[in-house]
């Protein structure tokens, strides 16, 4: 057996007005992204953004199916376009 040890760190701010202008701006891009979600069924919308390494910020948002819980979320919508259309750029 071989152990594997995960460690995770996240930067938690007490307002917007602090927040560093590039995620401030991520942030904008995926509220935007969140207005184009399909989701008849739950109704709750959801965006997200991705900052490529070449500057391009890609967007995706949630996509329902009648077939619930087959529908595809907003993060792997974005990360499976910037995939495609963006092959060689990191992610």
């Amino acid at each position: 057996m071989k152990k594997i040890k995960i460690d995770s760190e996240f930067e938690v701010y007490e307002s917007l007005s602090e927040t560093p202008s590039q995620v401030s701006e991520l942030m904008e891009h995926a509220v935007k992204a969140r207005l184009r979600a399909y989701a008849p069924y739950s109704k709750f919308l959801v965006g997200a953004a991705i900052l490529l390494d070449n500057g391009e910020i890609i967007t995706g948002n949630n996509q329902e199916n009648a077939c619930y819980p087959s529908g595809l979320c907003a993060e792997r919508t974005a990360i499976y376009y910037a995939g495609s259309k963006y092959p060689d750029a990191k992610k």
